[in-house]
C-alpha cells in the first residue's frame, strides 16, 4: 500500500504556517518527513499531529522542545490508560471467579 503523501510547501500554504516550523518538527523527531527530487512531503496520517503541534506552537507558544516534552507526557498518560483498563478487565474476570466459586 503506497501512502499519502503532501508536499510541505502546498501544507505551508494552505495553512499559513511557516515551512521552517515543519522543519523544527523533523528536526525534533516529531514527525518524519520524505524527500522525493527534491521536495519534502509529510505522510498523510501525520496531518493531525502536525496541526495540533501547530496549535501548541503558534497559539499556546509553545516551542518545539516544549512540544516533545508534552507529546512524551500525553504518550505516557495514554500507556497508563491503557494498563489502568487493562488492569480492570483482569479484575473483572477474578471477580467473576469469585462470584461464581460462592454460588457453588
Amino acid at each position: 500500500m503506497q501512502n499519502e503523501l503532501i508536499i510541505v510547501s502546498d501544507y505551508c500554504n494552505y495553512c499559513h504556517i511557516d515551512p521552517s516550523f515543519i522543519a523544527l518538527l523533523n528536526e525534533e523527531g516529531l514527525i518524519d518527513l520524505s524527500t522525493k527530487e527534491g521536495e519534502r512531503y509529510i505522510l498523510i496520517e501525520q496531518l493531525p499531529e502536525v496541526e495540533r503541534y501547530a496549535r501548541m506552537y503558534y497559539d499556546l507558544e509553545i516551542n518545539p522542545e516544549g512540544i516533545d516534552v508534552i507529546n512524551h507526557l500525553l504518550e505516557k498518560v495514554h500507556d497508563l490508560q491503557q494498563e489502568v483498563k487493562s488492569l480492570r478487565d483482569e479484575l473483572q474476570v477474578y471477580k467473576q471467579f469469585a462470584f461464581e466459586e460462592l454460588e457453588e
